[in-house]
């Protein structure tokens, strides 16, 4: 936004202006051009509250706001974020949420022990690909629907939701159909006809951050979404790639603090393929936690070493409640609640 001082203002009032932006903890800049009038420009999006003080200061006659680009996923004034309902679950409260299960669905006895684990530990939603984007044409594709009515099933003996992905617009009404979440991939974020479909579906929508998106590219995608009339919009940051080779992506959990100042939207994170390994997956998850995320989504296998499809970062099933336990300990330390699986299974005389 820009802000024009008085026409009569001392010199110098543009500074002090610079200096009180400072020491609010906002980036400003002195605007030259044919204005007529010393004007200071202060990047959005600006706090209401630090956004009344800027108007009261001395010499200050009015403020210009640049349109926004993305006016129906941004932030308005001091908003926070605005929950998504599936079902009877918030996503994007107070509550952090759990979505947990297998890269891709390979049997029926697969989902139903994740779906069994994953009801265990807390999560409420339950994860998997039936159809599955892979780098080489060799590679497992998935089971498509077969393996969309494993999940269903699993997850309502289990009470569960499902999120899966649908990778082009003629798969996103049958996603629709047995699912409660439509996943868009990273690989396929601005692909924009599947993300018009998928807002067509009359389901909410988990969009992934491309391999390389900037937050403004996520951000136009979502706003894709919205304006499409998607019911709900879900953000998912599950790393980029760098030139690190000691993860497959790079988690960024700056990222999610930067889009929750952006952003109305719930964001998840996914420390799973970023990690590219079953050691760093509960690490980065706590990481992603504390830096804002609204929950997770986690791949957990019954067997990982004879998974089709990225089994060294998958979690063991056991391992579920160890991380459900960490989510509940460092979302308390921000604020946030989840529900330690021993005292819910106590509460409820399991």
């Amino acid at each position: 936004m820009i802000l024009l001082l008085e026409k009569n203002a001392p010199e110098g009032a543009s500074r002090d202006l610079l200096q009180l932006a400072a020491r609010l903890g906002l980036p400003a800049r002195t605007m030259g051009g044919s204005w007529g009038r010393q004007a200071v420009e202060v990047d959005d999006p600006v706090p209401a509250r630090l956004l009344r003080t800027l108007r009261a200061a001395p010499h200050v006659e009015e403020l210009l706001s640049r349109p926004r680009a993305n006016p129906l996923v941004e932030l308005e004034g001091d908003e926070g974020v605005r929950p998504v309902r599936v079902g009877d679950l918030a996503i994007g409260g107070g509550d952090l949420v759990l979505a947990a299960g297998p890269c891709a669905v390979e049997s029926e006895d697969q989902v139903e022990a994740a779906a069994l684990a994953a009801a265990r530990s807390g999560a409420r939603l339950l994860r998997g690909g039936a159809y599955k984007p892979r780098t080489r044409p060799g590679d497992f594709q998935g089971l498509g629907l077969q393996a969309l009515r494993w999940m269903r099933a699993a997850a309502d003996r289990h009470g569960l939701l499902v999120v899966t992905e649908a990778l082009d617009p003629a798969s996103c009404d049958e996603v629709a159909e047995w699912a409660d979440v439509i996943q868009i991939g990273a690989r396929t974020m601005q692909a924009t006809s599947l993300l018009k479909a998928a807002a067509r579906s009359g389901r909410p929508v988990l969009l992934k951050r491309g391999l390389s998106a900037t937050l403004d590219e996520w951000l136009g995608a979502a706003e894709y979404l919205a304006a499409g009339g998607a019911p709900g919009v879900i953000l998912c940051e599950r790393g980029s790639r760098s030139f690190e080779t000691s993860t497959r992506f790079s988690l960024d959990v700056g990222v999610i603090a930067a889009a929750r100042l952006r952003t109305h939207l719930p964001i998840l994170a996914d420390p799973s393929h970023p990690a590219g390994r079953r050691a760093l997956v509960r690490p980065l998850a706590r990481a992603a936690i504390a830096a804002g995320a609204d929950g997770l989504l986690v791949e957990a296998h019954p067997d990982p070493s004879c998974a089709r499809c990225d089994g060294p970062q998958a979690l063991l099933l056991d391992e579920l409640e160890d991380l459900a336990r960490e989510m509940a300990d460092v979302g308390a330390s921000v604020g946030r609640t989840f529900a330690d699986p021993r005292e819910r299974r106590a509460a409820s005389g399991v």
